[in-house]
């Protein structure tokens, strides 16, 4: 299973790009910048359409303004129901719908269930991660696979929104003059200066 400080696996997907199927690897789609991907078990399926996607259609521009890049829903269906999902969903270009048909993606980052009691077959668990630069910083995946409570849009926010917190107090700590004073002091042991 991914796990945080893991790279985001280099695998083919698909996007629908003008009205066509379009390949992409998601080096491309993950690899640069900061990008939220939420997976689900299945597009058009009740806890997916009603509660889990919901939040991050609610949510998107709060994300974005707390400096996501992109956001990305995968699911383990074809292009076109992912697409079409999306459009009956009214997504817009907030969030990118990604197709995992054969669940190349989903195996790689350990995260495939077998579905076929509810008439599914192989479906991705349902989890959401934050990467940066293609590699993991936070992961979210549900106790269950199924539920829809730690991978929902308000949890991952607030991940963005501590990371953000964590990043502008190190770089204020970094920048504060004890540090500064502890880098002159480190300059001049180097140079033999110091008394």
């Amino acid at each position: 299973m991914i796990k945080v400080g893991d790279t985001i696996p280099d695998v083919a997907v698909s996007i629908m790009v003008d009205g066509a199927p379009t390949e992409h690897r998601m080096s491309e789609l993950m690899g640069t910048g900061k990008v939220v991907l939420f997976a689900v078990p299945g597009a058009f399926t009740p806890p997916c359409s009603d509660q889990h996607l919901p939040t991050f259609i609610d949510t998107a521009a709060q994300l974005t303004d707390s400096g996501v890049d992109r956001i990305l829903c995968l699911g383990v269906n074809d292009v076109f129901v992912m697409h079409g999902w999306g459009v009956a969903n009214d997504v817009g270009t907030a969030i990118t719908m990604v197709a995992d048909p054969y669940a190349e993606f989903t195996k790689a980052v350990g995260m495939e269930v077998d579905a076929s009691f509810a008439g599914l077959g192989t479906r991705s668990m349902r989890y959401a991660l934050v990467a940066e630069e293609g590699v993991v910083t936070a992961f979210l995946p549900e106790d269950d696979g199924f539920s829809v409570i730690a991978s929902t849009a308000v949890h991952v926010l607030k991940v963005v929104i501590d990371q953000a917190k964590v990043a502008q107090d190190a770089a204020e700590i970094t920048e504060s003059e004890y540090f500064k004073e502890l880098a002159v002091k480190a300059d001049a042991l180097r140079k033999g200066g110091a008394e």
